[in-house]
């Protein structure tokens, strides 16, 4: 309300004045930002440290976001990462070079580069991150595997988080107090760092991997189902980092199985069953 009176306020008073509008080009006229402007911006950065600034309140001082990067793709390992920022941003704010940092999906790989750079040069950023290997999400499954890998990473930081904000779904066996938040890296500044540093190295790491297994494209498609990988699968077969748990290296039995129909009961005579007393 008084906003809008102040500018109509001024709006008269440049009527009344019959104030010429400048006909200098735009890129002269000198840049005038209003306070509204930036009390806009400022509020929409305290939204995404909302979470964390609610823990720093309650004396929470080291509260993680944690988040992992490449649960999707057919082939190489899924990566976790874990943040903390300091608790001193509660008074600051946000460090300003880290305005725009989003969830890892919503950069281009310039800026995860940046603010990777950024993230991980900070001398009051405490940062860890874990790689699970593709026989480990073989073995116990890709969701199982993430979380582990955020376990590792959590477990790395020291000190320790008191607090940590997950992306997804809450995980019952972390050892950790925890908020899970859904779409997490687009809500809390921590998991969108999290999500970058996961992103980051993951891609660097399947970069390698395409020098390792030429032939697949792993530089370009990180390992996910685009045609261009599943035309080398069925050209040259899987390699070592493909995950054989994924379709499509499953045997195909095992997913026909799912929807067979279910076989008729066999009937058994009693007197056909062994005697457990010997005969």
């Amino acid at each position: 309300m008084c906003s809008s009176i102040i500018i109509g306020a001024v709006l008269g008073l440049a009527a009344s004045k019959c104030i010429e509008p400048s006909h200098e080009p735009a890129s002269r006229r000198p840049k005038f930002e209003p306070e509204w402007e930036k009390n806009r911006m400022s509020a929409k950065y305290w939204r995404r440290l909302s979470h964390e600034t609610e823990l720093w309140r309650q004396g929470l001082s080291l509260v993680a976001g944690a988040d992992e990067a490449g649960c999707g793709p057919l082939a190489g390992p899924v990566v976790s990462a874990a943040v903390m920022f300091p608790s001193s941003w509660l008074e600051s704010g946000l460090h300003s070079k880290l305005r725009g940092l989003n969830d890892s999906k919503q950069l281009d790989e310039e800026q995860r580069e940046k603010f990777f750079a950024i993230i991980t040069s900070h001398p009051e950023i405490r940062y860890a991150v874990a790689t699970i290997d593709v026989e480990t999400i073989d073995r116990i499954n890709i969701r199982q595997a993430a979380w582990r890998g955020m376990q590792v990473a959590l477990d790395q930081l020291q000190p320790r988080p008191q607090h940590v904000l997950i992306d997804g779904l809450r995980i019952k066996w972390l050892p950790y107090a925890q908020t899970a938040l859904v779409d997490g890296d687009a809500k809390s500044y921590t998991i969108a760092a999290a999500s970058v540093l996961a992103k980051v190295t993951r891609d660097r790491l399947m970069r390698e991997y395409d020098q390792l297994h030429p032939g697949y494209g792993f530089a370009s498609h990180k390992g996910y189902a685009t045609p261009q990988h599943l035309a080398s699968i069925a050209s040259l077969g899987p390699c070592a980092i493909h995950r054989k748990s994924f379709w499509p290296f499953r045997p195909v039995e095992t997913e026909l199985d799912l929807f067979a129909p279910a076989l008729p009961a066999r009937t058994v005579e009693r007197n056909s069953l062994p005697n457990p007393n010997g005969p």
